[in-house]
């Protein structure tokens, strides 16, 4: 595994704080520069901001870097009686941001997050006034869902059955999911995928799953808002991926280039759905050329 730093999850919840969304507690971490331009990371599904750790001390030695464990996921609450949306999801980082007093910022998203920053870059043409997007770099997810093949325990997870699999849910299937998106030469080791499973139950996050997945219905009901965000964008776009993801690898970047008018992608050959993870040297690096052009 392809590892640039190692943060455990012990030292990554104790360096980070909560603040309060419509009366919940959400985590959130905010290190680096104090005069450094402000980067948000935005973590996927089913994961957690800890996702960003590897490429987290690098980061933080170039700008502001400030993420947050979405409503739902991770060491935020995750209340069961709740409608979880992008929508909301969006105006809790308008919120934080807000709280920062952060008015330009650059973002980085992975999976569900890119659906998060579609939304958010959609309302950059929206009136009022809001914390203005700089540029917007995404990892593997589905920008498109006319070419996002999820697993079938995504597929089940939407379905009546979800809340039946999540009874039943352990974590060596967990495990055995995850390492099917991963590329295989850049496998998770146990302490990762370990991670990752404490995440997700935490605060019983397994029962909030078959809401929290209905973003996979939002993407095709707001395709026109979401995908018309990244045509008509005028703020610089990067694509980073990693190709063998059976979820959104080569065949999104397809379609990518297709509809994404001067298309910038990093394709990366033999990684899969987790690139941050699975090649933080590779994605750090296209990101910062990114930057830097």
């Amino acid at each position: 595994m392809n590892t640039l730093h190692r943060i455990t999850l012990a030292d990554w919840k104790a360096e980070g704080r909560f603040f309060d969304y419509r009366g919940y507690r959400i985590f959130f971490r905010v290190q680096g520069m104090q005069d450094g331009e402000p980067l948000l990371l935005i973590h996927g599904f089913p994961t957690a901001s800890w996702d960003w750790e590897a490429l987290w001390l690098d980061l933080t030695q170039r700008y502001r870097v400030y993420t947050l464990d979405m409503i739902g996921f991770g060491l935020s609450d995750k209340p069961t009686d709740y409608e979880y949306s992008v929508v909301d999801q969006a105006d809790l980082i308008e919120v934080f941001l807000r709280q920062h007093g952060v008015t330009n910022y650059h973002a980085l998203a992975h999976d569900f997050g890119d659906t998060v920053a579609q939304e958010l870059l959609a309302r950059q043409s929206d009136q009022g006034e809001r914390p203005k997007l700089l540029s917007l770099a995404l990892l593997n997810g589905g920008l498109f869902p006319e070419t996002h093949h999820p697993l079938l325990t995504q597929k089940l997870l939407l379905s009546p059955l979800g809340p039946l699999l999540t009874r039943v849910m352990r974590e060596a299937s967990f495990a055995k999911n995850m390492r099917r998106i991963f590329g295989p030469a850049s496998q998770p080791d146990d302490d990762l995928l370990s991670t990752f499973w404490h995440l997700l139950t935490h605060n019983e996050g397994l029962k909030v799953m078959p809401k929290l997945i209905r973003y996979m219905v939002e993407r095709r009901v707001h395709r026109a808002r979401w995908v018309g965000a990244l045509q008509s964008a005028k703020i610089p776009l990067k694509l980073i991926n990693g190709s063998v993801d059976p979820i959104s690898g080569a065949h999104m970047v397809e379609r990518y280039v297709e509809l994404v008018p001067n298309p910038n992608v990093t394709a990366l050959p033999r990684i899969g759905h987790y690139p941050q993870c699975e090649a933080p040297t590779e994605v750090l690096a296209a990101y910062l050329a990114f930057r830097n052009r």
